[in-house]
């Protein structure tokens, strides 16, 4: 089976060194494993995603010499598919529609059941409020997945990891994804899919057989075998490595400007001086 990775940064900010580090240790692996590297851009959110951001960040890879073996892959060219994913969720009924907004979640939560979590991979975690009302899908809802009824149909045993912090055969509980993770979002309010359906549908249709990315969207993972399982599509192996953060401890951010990768550019840095930045 041929190795098969891929670096999907979104438009909407300047590369930083953590992006330095990721992409360097995916395309440093695809080459050493005799395999093939490929770019998507993550895209979807077309409220945040900027031309200029595209070119920039497609600058510093070829400038960081990174090559991809195919074309990019753009989301916004493959809204079709993520619908399709969608639909199949929806005809199985797994999926309900939810109108609430952030503020209806933040005020639903000022009372955590005592033990229970308030956040997980997904943000806060949704209390339910329109789970069982039968909202019809508009303009106005998002649609969730219902937890409790995907895990019901029965769980993938588990995935393979090789990260340093958990590497191993990691295994899928109904309890920890209904009570950690809870009624995910699919598909957002004018924006075709979330991040996790969108991932998904994305590394099935490109062939990943190995996705490598920080160890923030470790816990990310559980709702993206989940939905792999649901779809009929192939569970990757899984490589979150750790993160590159500043003099505080604090991972590095878009926002953080002072780390992006132009900005050593424009000071004299070479391709080589940022890996050893960030101890490549």
């Amino acid at each position: 089976m041929t190795f098969i990775t891929r670096f999907a940064p979104s438009p909407t900010g300047p590369l930083h060194l953590g992006h330095a580090y990721s992409v360097l240790f995916a395309h440093d692996r695809a080459r050493a494993e005799g395999g093939r590297f490929l770019l998507r851009i993550d895209d979807i959110d077309q409220s945040r995603a900027r031309p200029h951001w595209e070119a920039q960040l497609m600058d510093d890879l070829a400038w960081l010499g990174v090559t991809w073996d195919a074309p990019p892959r753009r989301q916004t060219d493959h809204l079709r598919e993520y619908g399709d994913a969608l639909d199949r969720l929806r005809a199985a009924e797994l999926t309900f529609e939810c109108q609430c907004s952030r503020r209806d979640i933040e005020a639903a939560a000022n009372a955590p059941q005592e033990g229970v979590p308030e956040f997980g991979p997904d943000g806060r975690i949704y209390p339910g409020t329109c789970r069982d009302l039968g909202l019809r899908q508009s303009g106005e809802t998002c649609c969730r997945l219902n937890m409790a009824r995907a895990c019901a149909m029965g769980l993938p045993a588990q995935f393979t990891e090789t990260g340093p912090r958990h590497a191993g055969q990691q295994h899928l509980s109904a309890d920890s994804l209904t009570q950690t993770v809870g009624d995910v979002v699919l598909s957002r309010r004018n924006m075709a899919a979330s991040y996790h359906l969108s991932v998904v549908v994305d590394d099935a249709a490109s062939g990943v057989t190995h996705v490598i990315r920080g160890e923030d969207l470790y816990e990310a993972t559980r709702i993206h075998v989940l939905l792999q399982s649901l779809l009929g599509l192939p569970t990757p192996v899984y490589h979150h490595h750790g993160l590159i953060r500043d003099d505080r401890g604090k991972r590095l951010a878009k926002r953080d400007d002072a780390r992006a990768i132009a900005k050593y550019r424009s000071e004299g840095a070479t391709p080589q001086d940022i890996r050893r930045m960030v101890g490549l």
